[in-house]
């Protein structure tokens, strides 16, 4: 059977690098407590962006998708799911929301992680909803001749309940009992998790969901205004690259996870940097070309106009567009592609 004990976290010795990051994220995270007090509603502009682009990205990753417009008459229930993936993708947004509104009275126990799970299938005809795993699980590769590589075998169902009730455990005692600070215990926590492979399906979004009840639960609220889904999203590579990295030899008790937590925290980092360069645009009383010149001034190398609509929450699709070809002509930026794949950089 496979138990956790985090109080040897204690005496862990970790990189400058992770030093640094946990340095840096109080930093931000402090420095958001004031943005909070004084501009809430500038900051609540930010926040159904961020659910929206932690539903979508969260459920990209896993292959599930539907259209922009769909996307968000289902954000706004505007209509119902009409197939698979959008049962799970509104199934994931109500889960989220259960985190965003709630998280203060999640304990982290078994039960309440079933919960969450539960409610992410809530659309779905499905049993194992609200269940942990009743069939073996593997993290398996395809390779381009379509032949499977087993990359890690989780442990089997009859060991998983009482190892996520270790888990649990050995997490609150880390942050209560043992003292260790929550920046190092949350990412540890996270790959733990991916390693047991709990659930027959949903591991993945399920974990994206810890991980932002986690940091709420500790006082790191950057994923209310800033999508971490997202930031994980785009750098999906690297983001299995690191889980892989730092699982080899989980089961044995020898692997060495820095590389996911120095991912991780990476990961958080770039998202209170997003945070304090978007909230410096919507603060401003600008008008729409303004804001969008200012938005376009913080990009490098080439951007989407929905890049710069997540800088620009309060203003409409239209108005963004019109600022990029006012730009266009100003010479500011230069307008490249066609169609989706329409992108622009700056010139000047």
């Amino acid at each position: 059977m496979k138990y956790f004990d985090y109080s040897k976290l204690k005496d862990r010795k970790w990189p400058k690098e992770v030093v640094n990051y946990v340095g840096l994220i109080h930093e931000y995270k402090g420095r958001q407590q004031l943005y909070l007090k004084q501009k809430p509603e500038e900051l609540s502009k930010l926040v159904e962006l961020a659910k929206r682009q932690s539903t979508e990205a969260s459920n990209d990753i896993e292959g599930i998708r539907t259209t922009n417009s769909r996307l968000l008459q289902l954000m706004n229930d505007k209509t119902t799911p009409k197939n698979r993936n959008e049962k799970e993708i509104l199934g994931y947004r109500y889960a989220l929301n259960l985190v965003h509104e709630s998280f203060e009275y999640i304990p982290i126990r078994n039960n309440y992680i079933l919960q969450i799970h539960k409610e992410m299938y809530r659309f779905m005809d499905v049993t194992f909803g609200g269940n942990f795993k009743d069939t073996p699980n593997e993290i398996v590769a395809i390779h381009e001749d379509s032949v499977k590589e087993v990359i890690f075998k989780p442990l089997e169902p009859f060991e998983t309940p009482i190892a996520i009730e270790s888990l649990c455990e050995e997490y609150n005692k880390a942050i209560g009992e043992y003292g260790i600070d929550p920046l190092l215990v949350i990412p540890i926590f996270i790959h733990d998790f991916l390693c047991i492979h709990p659930f027959n399906d949903g591991n993945g979004r399920m974990s994206r969901l810890l991980t932002t009840l986690l940091l709420y639960k500790s006082g790191f609220v950057v994923g209310k205004y800033i999508s971490l889904e997202k930031k994980i999203q785009i750098t999906k590579p690297e983001y299995y690259e690191a889980l892989s990295e730092s699982s080899k030899g989980w089961y044995e008790e020898n692997n060495d996870d820095t590389a996911f937590v120095k991912y991780l925290l990476g990961t958080i980092l770039a998202a209170y940097r997003d945070f304090e360069d978007r909230v410096n645009v919507v603060s401003k009383k600008l008008s729409a070309l303004e804001m969008v010149k200012n938005a376009v001034s913080q990009k490098i190398g080439k951007f989407t106009k929905s890049d710069i609509m997540e800088y620009c929450p309060e203003i409409g699709s239209s108005s963004v567009e019109s600022s990029l070809k006012q730009l266009c002509k100003e010479g500011m930026i230069e307008k490249r592609g066609g169609g989706r794949s329409t992108y622009y950089v700056k010139i000047k």
